[in-house]
């Protein structure tokens, strides 16, 4: 429930800025009791000022904020985590935008939603030390999708809810999740799955991180796995996301330097 006194205390990851006036920073940020806020941090861009380190973008910080008319107002922060791999290498930042804007997308304003908060927090912290970028991504997405309500049905048919058998099945971001050969026929926009391919798509809904990110996968069945998740979040959102452009503008620079 919203605390509704005059100055609050709150963790939060900024998610997006955006210059306001001569100094001063509109903040959109995501915390863990209050879902989504936009907040307005006076003064930041002075070059003296005490808050500019502290609400970079996926920055974790500890913020008191006082409630005005229009905004509230960020008086105080202090950093709890930087995730400074990120300032290092574009491409570990391009992610980072990425999961960034699903959370932004996703997160409703006011909101609590703790689980969301976390693995925002915890996908930051992967990004900085995974040597697969893209399977950390696909964790990251199936485990949102799951947190605000939109989980893909993976196991059995979400038509006749008879279980899937080990052939060629078909995802329809419409219906949520699979379809069996039957039920797909007819059905516009169904997406056919390989066997392989959604033996992963269960194994990353299911287990953790830690054994996800062993995997090994074939390029064929990584392309087929990110093209299905892609599909089914420019569905819900009704639209392709920036970053994601970002991220394969970033990809195709690093290849032409290193090629």
């Amino acid at each position: 429930m919203v605390d509704r006194s005059r100055v609050y205390s709150t963790e939060a990851v900024v998610l997006r800025h955006s210059d306001f006036g001569e100094a001063d920073r509109l903040l959109t940020v995501y915390t863990p009791e209050l879902g989504k806020l936009r907040l307005l941090a006076k003064g930041i861009r002075k070059p003296r000022s005490r808050k500019a380190g502290h609400l970079e973008l996926f920055t974790r910080s500890q913020l008191l904020v006082a409630r005005g008319r229009n905004l509230d107002m960020v008086t105080q922060a202090q950093t709890i985590e930087a995730y400074r791999a990120l300032r290092l290498d574009l491409w570990r930042m391009s992610h980072a935008y990425y999961i960034g804007e699903l959370v932004d997308n996703f997160g409703e304003e006011q909101a609590e939603n703790a689980p969301l908060y976390l693995l925002l927090s915890q996908a930051l912290d992967w990004i900085c030390a995974s040597t697969d970028l893209p399977l950390t991504m696909r964790f990251f997405e199936l485990s949102l999708l799951k947190l605000v309500g939109y989980q893909p049905q993976l196991f059995q048919c979400v038509r006749c809810l008879a279980p899937l058998l080990p052939v060629v099945n078909f995802f329809s971001a419409e219906d949520g999740g699979m379809l069996c050969p039957a039920c797909a026929e007819g059905r516009g926009g169904a997406r056919a799955i390989s066997v392989g391919a959604l033996k992963v798509l269960r194994y990353l809904q299911t287990r953790p991180y830690a054994d996800c990110m062993l995997l090994k996968l074939q390029p064929a069945t990584r392309l087929e796995v990110e093209q299905v998740l892609q599909a089914y979040l420019v569905y819900l959102l009704e639209r392709r996301l920036k970053s994601v452009e970002f991220m394969r503008l970033v990809r195709n620079g690093a290849q032409a330097l290193y090629p």
